[in-house]
Formats: structure tokens, C-alpha cells, sequence
């Protein structure tokens, strides 16, 4: 990334001195995925926004017991991810895919961590590995057969956060706690 200083400005012609040189990095060191429970579209799109433009990898839509959104509207979601990495200035799009259930996600993933409000552990406190997927449960929170699919469970403090809140709180501490 240049910083220019203009020195004359035409209708035919711009002149002036570079000033500074930085690399663009727009892209996190960590590639992190987020597994979210399948949301009401407003709360889901919100996600998929934010998250790209702070960082997240990819996303995987899951349809956890208690998702009260039971749609699939991948293309749309692909919209919301691209419009929001052109808006950060991303060189890469996440990917969006999704999965029938939370039992999907973790079997397809190698390092899943389900996010838990009592759970013992921090995510603050996992620096390892550098590629994770966070799983996001649904508004009603996690059924005790989901809670039981791994034992790797971490948690973001002891507020009780929106689904859409936990995404975004998840991802930034994740990716910081990596950089």
C-alpha cells in the first residue's frame, strides 16, 4: 500500500511523490471457520457480515437441534460475504457451505471447539492450533445430546451473549490470541 502526496492535479494528468510503503495484509494469520447454528436471517446475515469484515475464514450453516431457521439460501449468503470482504478490503471471499447438523461439522473438521458459556476452559486462553472452527450454537442454546458430541468446549466469559454477538466476540479472540 503506497501514501502519495499530490503535487498538481489536472483534467490530464496527476503528479506527485510517494511517501510511504507498507505491505497490504488484509488477511489474518489464523484461518478461523465458523460453524453457526442456523439463525433467523436477519441475525445470520449480520454473522456473515461481520465476521468477514472482521476476518473469518469460512462459515458452515448447521441446522442444530433447536435452530428455529430451517432455510438454505447459500447464494445470498455468498452475496453478503463478498459485499463485506470488498467493503474491508479482502483479497480472499470466505467460503459459505453448510452442514445438517452440529454432529456434521465436527466430524469434518480436525479442530472444532464448541463454545460453551460454563465451560472451564477460556478461548482466550487456546494461542493453538493456527486453524479452527468455532461452533456457534443456536438462540435456545445447545441440547445435552449436542453438548455430549466432544469433549473440546471453550468459553467466551460468563455474560450470556445473542448468537449473533458470540460469533463476532468468538472470532476476534480467536484471531487475537493468534496474531
Amino acid at each position: 500500500m503506497l501514501s502519495v502526496k499530490l503535487d498538481d492535479v489536472t483534467v490530464g494528468r496527476v503528479e506527485g511523490d510517494i511517501v510511504a510503503e507498507r505491505p497490504h495484509q488484509p488477511e489474518p494469520p489464523a484461518n478461523i471457520t465458523i460453524a453457526i447454528a442456523n439463525l433467523p436471517a436477519q441475525a445470520l446475515e449480520l454473522v456473515l457480515s461481520r465476521c468477514t469484515e472482521a476476518g473469518a475464514y469460512a462459515f458452515v450453516v448447521f441446522q442444530a437441534d433447536r435452530s428455529v431457521a430451517r432455510g438454505k439460501k447459500l447464494e445470498r449468503w455468498q452475496t453478503i460475504c463478498r459485499e463485506a470482504a470488498m467493503l474491508a478490503g479482502r483479497l480472499r471471499i470466505p467460503a459459505v457451505a453448510t452442514a445438517p447438523s452440529a454432529e456434521a461439522v465436527i466430524a469434518a473438521e480436525d479442530d472444532s471447539v464448541v463454545l460453551v458459556r460454563d465451560a472451564p476452559d477460556r478461548l482466550a486462553a487456546m494461542t493453538t492450533p493456527n486453524h479452527l472452527t468455532l461452533l456457534v450454537g443456536p438462540e435456545g442454546g445447545w441440547t445435552e445430546r449436542e453438548l455430549g458430541l466432544t469433549s473440546r468446549k471453550a468459553s467466551l466469559g460468563p455474560r450470556n451473549l445473542r448468537a449473533d454477538t458470540a460469533a463476532l466476540v468468538a472470532l476476534s479472540i480467536a484471531i487475537a490470541a493468534r496474531e
